[in-house]
């Protein structure tokens, strides 16, 4: 399962680099199933390799995106919509993740650890289980869309990362500094720093609503007790065990918290809102929660009318809509040549 702006891209084989892409040629299974009605016209982005967390342009034109590539671990590419003009925007150094185009479409933010080293920070071994790591060299820069003029916006200790952006600008993004992963959010120099969640547990992979008056996201918030004393003991090692998640939402100052997920079970997580802010599109096992089969769902901003949207074999997931609300952007092992392998895609989106 790959990472939801919280944690790494195993190492793959590079996928093809500027050229647009061919057509897909579907394997053993098509690639849109009959029970996914939604979604018409599903076309396949990348071939080959960790590609994630796709993310639209504020005019829809342009996809930014985070893959393996030719570099050892994630960078930052953008493309046009349809797969073409891929370029590298990340420096090639260090780990990079999260990245999200400002509203202007000249601008792009992203968070990397190249401040750290050069080098690829270590991926945490299995002595913990299957974790995360929460790197304390990643900082969040604002670049130029080709890279260039690259500007660090956060200097805190600790790990700073997940910033997406409203269409004012507004920042909000994820951090340690006050001793817990924390949702936060500044202005788009840096300034002007919010806390927003107050919880024990992890919260992170937030976004605005269209209009920017709402903020979803991802969290758990567990009482006092071993859940909690375990959780804070790998966050100190710089670790995250990431199970057991739900969807919030709360105002854009952190006010009006409430959870849209409830006994669902399983890891709800990478949400994002319709573009009317009625509904909520995410990813979760919640069929097998012990399981990698993440699907997509839509649900009600009030917790109601969940339906489930994808329903391939293996991973779907890093949902999100065009704008206009025509178009579905999500990352998948469907249609994989390796098993490990996780693609884009792109949807038409029928209401």
């Amino acid at each position: 399962m790959a990472a939801a702006c919280s944690g790494p891209q195993e190492s793959a084989p590079p996928p093809a680099s500027s050229a647009s892409p061919s057509p897909a040629v579907a394997g053993d299974a098509p690639l849109l199933l009959p029970q996914e009605t939604h979604l018409s016209n599903l076309r396949q982005l990348t071939f080959g390799g960790e590609n994630a967390e796709a993310y639209f342009s504020f005019d829809g034109t342009k996809l930014s995106f985070q893959s393996t590539g030719e570099h050892p671990c994630d960078q930052i590419y953008s493309m046009n919509i349809d797969g073409s003009d891929r370029r590298l925007v990340s420096s090639g150094n260090g780990r990079t993740t999260c990245s999200f185009f400002l509203p202007d479409g000249k601008s792009i933010v992203y968070a990397s650890t190249h401040l750290g080293a050069r080098e690829c920070p270590p991926v945490p071994g299995r002595e913990d289980g299957y974790v995360w790591p929460i790197y304390d060299t990643y900082d969040i820069f604002k670049a130029n869309a080709d890279g260039s003029n690259l500007v660090r916006l956060t200097a805190t200790p600790g790990y700073d990362a997940e910033a997406t952006v409203a269409r004012d600008g507004r920042i909000v993004f994820t951090s340690v500094r006050d001793g817990d992963m924390d949702i936060y959010s500044m202005n788009g120099d840096g300034s002007d720093v919010k806390r927003l969640t107050n919880l024990p547990g992890p919260d992170g992979g937030a976004f605005f609503s269209a209009d920017g008056s709402q903020i979803v996201f991802r969290g758990r918030h567990p009482g006092p007790g071993k859940e909690l004393d375990d959780y804070r003991a790998l966050l100190q090692k710089g670790l995250w065990k990431p199970t057991g998640l739900d969807v919030f939402v709360m105002n854009r100052d952190g006010s009006n918290l409430r959870q849209i997920t409830k006994g669902q079970g399983g890891a709800n997580w990478a949400p994002f809102f319709s573009p009317d802010g009625r509904k909520i599109i995410f990813a979760s096992n919640m069929k097998d929660p012990r399981g990698g089969n993440f699907d997509l769902y839509l649900i009600n901003v009030d917790g109601t009318g969940l339906e489930q949207v994808s329903f391939s074999t293996t991973f779907d997931g890093f949902p999100m809509f065009s704008p206009d609300g025509t178009k579905l952007v999500f990352g998948s092992n469907r249609n994989s040549i390796k098993e490990t392998d996780t693609n884009l895609f792109v949807a038409e989106w029928r209401w």
